[in-house]
């Protein structure tokens, strides 16, 4: 099919885990007529769980990309982790799409996920759309879904069409008033839809009132749903069932006939080099702008950036840029992404979502460019979750130091929610991820993919110092060798910032004492000193450094002598200013059945835990919300299996530090100082 960008639809599929996804993707591909039989996630072979972990698993880690035709559209489909271990791949889509598809399990409801990806949606000002699947599950009250899903997320969600014929048959409920369901009455339905499509429009809704429905074009109706969809004024709830295919073709006709294309939707959000909002064309004529948001290391065609067009036209053989790098690349080899398949061809236009292979210097996030005037722009990133989990590793082998190197970078690439670090103090590589079982799986690709296997134990929690007061600081720093020598003397003073504020250098020398040309020396002596600590070894932030006084020699004055003075001059101040150590304190939600709430809250107490509230969920479920410091969680996902009967799931995220309890700080104090005194 030959297509434009009008004819364009990209749709991520996003939900909780569980609610059939991936089987909702594989009928929408089978209904579109891009594979012919169902493929099966017991036996391996859908078109998204290609990789070994997703095959053994049963559920999908990395999102998968698919091109189908369908009426008068191209609808890209990309179907997304529900696991919030691997939310990663979920939100990097969420920047390359204009609408999100929630899929709800018909039998669960609303769950942790569903409120997540709606919350994350709303906040990329995507078009939503709750996708209730499953509706041939027996005993399922699909009205009291609906006024669930209604109460939780607001009127402006209304069905756009309704289960008939015991969820046999979906029937329309927009453009179509006719047939009879057991659920609602459809007229009833299309009023209520009609109402609020209207009256986003003055001009649509006074030709309405004026003439009444009849005098409403179907070009009118599209363009005011589309408006309700960008404005958030609108979240359609449709019904499907992956299994028998009810609602498949239906949803497919929802996505053609009324979801916005690339030139309608919300503008995305590029900013230029002054961090200044700005507009992309999506011309085909225009120079090149595209966003990688999706890399594979594919072991038949290497590297692949996958990338969505936001203007210009990518050709076979053209020359690209990436970021503001000066050397072009050329585009060798171009993909479509179907599935499991990679399919070659000669361009890809705005709104398109496509590969480029081959190409090392590709990362997450890179924009691509063919002229230098759109080198400074960037797309505005996703909030990735923090990674918080850690484990540090070594080869279990001797001489795998390099193959672990280069596995960890390759792996890096794939995902922008896991992390390496290495530790030069402790010569200690530590790698970070959402949870235990994403840095398992990560580990097992590490061995199937490259052949490295490691040994692991847990790595130091990232606590971080800072001050509680202000204090002034002061040292000369003088050295005579014989010949020239060292000289340099600094007052400053330190300030605590407020938490999360960083770091500032404040330049307060008067009278030029201390030449504006030393003054790099100073902070760099300054940060020197906040990298290794000043209480128990941890970096130190959120404070300012003021430096308003000194002396310098106009011989023996050098930069090395300003680096030791400032240095020296900081830790006086902060030994005086009441340093404290902080400790990241995570936001955590779990998932548990009824019975076990108050082994749950009795243990996440006796880690220091506070207790933010309890939400009831369908099915037995209850959902805790707390507040704890990270070092307590360490042993969590084994205590909850036994807690839980292997039935609890949690989820973490980075909210906020805060100062440790003083034995704690004593504690943390006491293991460094053997350190210190040795170096």
């Amino acid at each position: 099919m030959s297509y434009n960008t009008e004819n364009i639809r990209n749709v991520a599929l996003a939900g909780h885990a569980g609610t059939g996804k991936t089987t909702l993707f594989e009928a929408l591909l089978q209904a579109g007529g891009l594979i012919q039989n169902l493929g099966s996630i017991e036996r391996g072979t859908t078109q998204s769980d290609t990789d070994a972990q997703e095959k053994a698993r049963g559920h999908s880690i990395d999102s998968c990309i698919a091109g189908i035709d369908h009426g008068d559209s191209h609808i890209n489909l990309v179907d997304t982790a529900g696991y919030a271990d691997f939310r990663g791949g979920t939100l990097s889509a969420f920047s390359a799409v204009e609408t999100v598809a929630i899929v709800v399990n018909a039998a669960n409801g609303i769950e942790h996920g569903t409120r997540r990806m709606m919350e994350r949606a709303k906040e990329r000002g995507l078009a939503r759309l709750l996708v209730i699947n499953k509706i041939d599950t027996e005993v399922v009250d699909l009205s009291a879904l609906v006024d669930a899903l209604r109460e939780e997320f607001g009127q402006e969600c209304l069905p756009i069409n309704l289960p008939a014929d015991n969820a046999g048959r979906v029937l329309d409920c927009f453009f179509h008033r006719d047939g009879k369901t057991d659920f609602s009455s459809l007229a009833d339905a299309h009023q209520q839809i009609l109402d609020q499509v209207v009256e986003i429009n003055e001009t649509t809704m006074g030709d309405y009132l004026d003439k009444g429905e009849d005098a409403l074009t179907p070009q009118q109706l599209h363009d005011a749903f589309e408006q309700c969809l960008r404005e958030g004024h609108l979240v359609p709830i449709c019904f499907a069932s992956s299994r028998t295919g009810a609602g498949v073709r239906e949803l497919l006709d929802v996505f053609d006939r009324l979801l916005p294309n690339p030139a309608e939707a919300n503008p995305p959000p590029f900013r230029n080099g002054d961090n200044v909002q700005i507009a992309v064309d999506p011309n085909p004529a225009s120079h090149v702008v595209a966003d990688v948001f999706k890399v594979i290391n594919d072991p038949f065609v290497g590297k692949l950036g996958v990338f969505r067009v936001w203007q210009g036209t990518i050709r076979r053989d053209s020359q690209l840029y990436i970021d503001d790098n000066r050397k072009a690349f050329k585009v060798g080899h171009l993909f479509r992404l179907n599935g499991k398949s990679h399919v070659e061809i000669e361009q890809a236009i705005p709104g398109d979502i496509a590969a480029v292979a081959k190409v090392d210097d590709l990362h997450f996030d890179a924009v691509l460019h063919d002229s230098h005037d759109e080198d400074s722009i960037h797309l505005e990133p996703v909030h990735f979750p923090q990674p918080m989990f850690g484990l540090a590793l070594q080869p279990k082998h001797k001489g795998q130091e390099q193959k672990l190197s280069q596995a960890l970078t390759r792996l890096t690439e794939e995902d922008p929610c896991f992390r390496m670090e290495h530790h030069k103090e402790l010569n200690e590589t530590v790698i970070r991820g959402l949870s235990d079982l994403h840095l398992k799986i990560v580990l097992e690709r590490m061995k199937d993919r490259y052949g490295v296997e490691v040994v692991t134990h847990p790595p130091r929690i990232a606590y971080r110092e800072t001050i509680a007061g202000s204090a002034e600081g002061h040292h000369r720093h003088k050295k005579q060798t014989g010949g020239a020598g060292q000289f340099g003397e600094v007052f400053l003073r330190v300030d605590p910032l407020e938490r999360g504020a960083g770091f500032e250098f404040v330049d307060a020398i008067k009278g030029g004492v201390i030449p504006g040309q030393f003054l790099p020396a100073i902070e760099k002596g300054v940060r020197q000193a906040m990298e290794n600590g000043a209480v128990a070894g941890y970096p130190l932030q959120d404070l300012r450094v003021t430096v308003f006084d000194g002396k310098y020699h106009p011989v023996d004055s050098k930069e090395v002598a300003f680096v030791s003075a400032g240095k020296k001059a900081f830790l006086d101040a902060i030994s005086k200013a009441h340093p404290i150590v902080l400790e990241p304190i995570v936001d955590v939600e779990v998932s548990i059945p009824e019975d076990n709430v108050g082994d749950v809250t009795g243990g996440l107490a006796g880690k220091r835990a506070r207790i933010m509230g309890t939400d009831a969920k369908r099915g037995g479920e209850l959902v805790i919300k707390a507040q704890a410091p990270l070092a307590e969680l360490t042993d969590y996902p084994t205590e909850l299996k036994a807690m839980t009967g292997g039935q609890g799931r949690y989820s973490l995220d980075l909210s906020h530090y805060e100062p440790v309890p003083p034995p704690v700080q004593r504690q943390l104090s006491d293991a460094w100082k053997p350190k210190l005194e040795e170096d």
